[in-house]
């Protein structure tokens, strides 16, 4: 290869070098308010699962079909899988991830022979599954670097709605939880029916402490004083608050998975510049060589 091509590519991978440091920069800035705003809602999101968890206990198995938001269908025949994915990519396996996590579960439903209906957040699921040439019920895009309670209200409004008009019988969403930048956990929750949703699960109530078996116990009183009734309000809410959980968890994810894959980027970009430049410096030396070669040559010559 020619100098001036070695030096071309060293150009190249320099500027290709410059915009993933920039990148990375700005992922870096926006992770700590996407971390914070995550790690703000927890707690909020973790009391209304409490509130929703003791709220279904109080109201038992038999009053949970009094509501239409809260019965559960006799039969699962159609089953709605939200995926949570991002606008961008260039974040290493963030979206793949998300989307070989979602088409497993598919395929594994539509093995038992339901059927599977999709809500995609963030362009890169949408695009995917429209390619794979999927049945999309929902879509919504534009907001998963900062999403917002309204955009968890849009998704819930339509999966709430589905599930009442009887035309999705199950809820699942998936979405990576943000563990650290370099780490990103695929999690799979169950949103609707209430009664399979995590929220009335074993695992939930294996997170929290065990209460003192001994001493004072706060009452509960109920308004409205039906249980059933109550969660009819709280259900809705539930599932907006656990979709923008998800949602936050994801954009924090995003952030980090692409903040890590550009720093990798960049560090790849300054090994391949250290290796054409020894291939340029070779070459610089292969040409000196040949010409005093042949300016040695051509004095031996007159001599």
């Amino acid at each position: 290869m020619a100098q001036s091509d070695v030096k071309a590519r060293i150009g190249s991978v320099q500027n290709i070098r410059k915009i993933t440091r920039a990148m990375e920069m700005v992922s870096a800035a926006r992770l700590r308010k996407a971390e914070d705003r995550a790690s703000s809602l927890r707690p909020y999101a973790d009391a209304l699962r409490r509130m929703t968890r003791q709220a279904a206990a109080a109201a038992g198995a038999g009053e949970l079909q009094s509501q239409p938001v809260l019965r559960t269908h006799e039969q699962e025949n159609t089953v709605g899988l939200v995926l949570v994915t991002a606008d961008r990519g260039l974040a290493g396996a963030f979206n793949s991830q998300i989307l070989r996590a979602g088409l497993n579960r598919a395929a594994e439903l539509e093995s038992e022979g339901k059927k599977v209906v999709f809500y995609a957040s963030g362009r890169r699921g949408v695009s995917s599954l429209t390619f794979r040439n999927k049945e999309l019920t929902g879509q919504y895009t534009g907001f998963t670097d900062a999403p917002k309670a309204s955009n968890a209200s849009d998704i819930a409004d339509d999966l709430v709605a589905g599930f009442v008009d009887d035309k999705i019988d199950r809820v699942e969403v998936f979405y990576n939880s943000y563990v650290s930048p370099l780490v990103q956990e695929v999690r799979q929750e169950t949103l609707l029916p209430l009664a399979a949703a995590s929220v009335v699960g074993d695992d939930d109530a294996a997170e929290e402490p065990e209460e003192e078996t001994t001493g004072p116990k706060a009452m509960v009183e109920y308004e409205p004083d039906d249980p059933a009734e109550l969660l009819a309000e709280l259900v809705p809410e539930f599932v907006q608050v656990s979709l923008l959980r998800a949602l936050l968890e994801s954009a924090a994810s995003e952030h980090g998975a692409r903040m890590t894959a550009m720093r990798n980027a960049s560090e790849n970009a300054a090994d391949v510049i250290k290796n054409l430049t020894l291939a340029m410096n070779r070459a610089r030396q292969a040409d000196i060589t040949q010409e005093i070669m042949e300016i040695v040559a051509g004095a031996e010559a007159l001599n």
